[in-house]
């Protein structure tokens, strides 16, 4: 059976907070299917340049919104204890009425974790660290206490309540692109996120149904989510209608069934209007 096809937007924290309130409630009125804004303390296109945080925005951002599904693509597990970022995510879960697409990943710029003092471990161990988040994680999300002893996070009867309005727990996105990092979405997340070109995703989405034949896994039951933007993508799928049908034509090919996108400039938001009202109907009904 076919999953079903769905359209997100994706924004940055570089624009002020009334201009960021007007952009969601704008997308969320068209209906595109959910929202996301990014985890950095510095844009990594645009250093030095104004950005927000991004779970203090989500839960403000949670309150002037009211349909859409909202997250954070991804989290840097390297920011944040697992018990506080689980605090923070049940909290916007709630302020948002069950609305939360949980994302994490296991971490990628170095420059930010630099300038902040921030530990940064080779990749290998840097994973390691992941994955004991990540059980960690779905175990506060399911359970009112957790205890963990692991090498990187101890935690003794540790509490996590209330419980968050989706049960047992908000969906994970898992951003991912190695073996290694597959085999842990492969066993703990609901959406499998990347990026890359056509035949970048075509790869990763094979190393990724591999991890889940492993696991015996129905291969339907994990979301193939890109987050795309123009420097990654065959072209700006915002250029034209004609572009996006053509960008989402091929990445459909490669097994992409969600498309999050980075906002277009405001002069190209006829161009998403049009696409909203005319393309994503048909696309949804082909799918």
């Amino acid at each position: 059976m076919a999953r079903p096809l769905q359209f997100g937007i994706c924004t940055d924290q570089n624009m002020d907070w009334q201009t960021s309130v007007d952009r969601w409630k704008y997308f969320e009125s068209l209906g595109f299917d959910s929202i996301w804004n990014c985890d950095h303390f510095e844009q990594p296109s645009k250093p030095g340049g104004p950005y927000l945080e991004a779970w203090t925005m989500l839960a403000a951002l949670a309150a002037v919104t009211s349909d859409i599904r909202i997250g954070v693509l991804v989290t840097s597990n390297t920011f944040r204890h697992p018990g506080l970022l689980v605090k923070e995510a049940i909290t916007v879960d709630l302020i948002s009425e069950g609305r939360l697409e949980f994302g994490i990943g296991a971490g990628w710029y170095v420059p930010e974790h630099e300038a902040y003092g921030l530990e940064f471990l080779p990749a290998g161990q840097r994973v390691d660290q992941f994955e004991e988040a990540v059980e960690i994680m779905d175990s506060l999300f399911r359970n009112e206490e957790t205890t963990f002893d692991g090498k990187h996070y101890q935690l003794k009867d540790a509490p996590s309540r209330p419980r968050p309005a989706q049960q047992p727990r908000p969906p994970f996105t898992i951003g991912a692109h190695r073996p290694r990092m597959m085999r842990i979405v492969a066993k703990w997340a609901d959406r499998w996120n990347t990026s890359g070109t056509v035949d970048e995703v075509r790869a990763k989405n094979a190393l990724l149904n591999e991890a889940l034949a492993a696991l015996d896994r129905d291969p339907d039951s994990i979301v193939r989510s890109l987050y795309g933007w123009a420097a990654v993508m065959p072209f700006d799928p915002w250029e034209s209608v004609g572009a996006f049908e053509q960008c989402v034509g091929e990445y459909r090919e490669a097994g992409i069934d969600e498309f999050i996108i980075d906002q277009p400039v405001p002069s190209r938001f006829a161009v998403v209007e049009q696409v909203v009202a005319d393309v994503l109907p048909r696309l949804r009904a082909e799918a």
